[in-house]
């Protein structure tokens, strides 16, 4: 898993991961995964899958990098005080899952809370070997 900054600000951790280092077919089977895990979670709240692909294909101006063959998104949230309302700006989470023609690359924005981010990077690291 490496940790880089995206567009010159933002915190992202990524974890590419070729295809035949995992049983995982498809962006939908690490998806349902990812909800597996979330709806198992004592804190996490699933909220949602958002297909990026679609959306960006659909629209007029859409550009979608080289080599992309899906792209989705699973939404939850590890929110379990909400001290002020300024918070809500960084929630919910999402993690990413693009398709690449050998690969899949898993990403997701650093969270404020550690123990959030750590359990993210933890099952993302889990897809390799699956």
């Amino acid at each position: 898993m490496k940790q880089m900054t995206v567009l010159e600000k933002y915190p992202v951790f990524t974890l590419e991961v070729n295809k035949d280092e995992t049983t995982y077919r498809s962006v939908d089977e690490i998806l349902a995964y990812f909800e597996e895990q979330i709806n198992a979670h004592p804190v996490a709240a699933y909220i949602g899958r958002f297909d990026h692909y679609a959306h960006t294909a659909a629209l007029k101006e859409g550009q979608i990098g080289e080599g992309i063959k899906a792209a989705k998104n699973i939404i939850c949230c590890f929110g379990k005080s909400l001290p002020k309302p300024v918070v809500l700006a960084v929630r919910p989470r999402s993690i990413g899952v693009a398709e690449m023609e050998d690969r899949f690359v898993i990403s997701f924005l650093e969270a404020p809370n550690p123990d959030a981010n750590a359990t993210m990077e933890n099952w993302v690291k889990a897809i390799a070997g699956k």
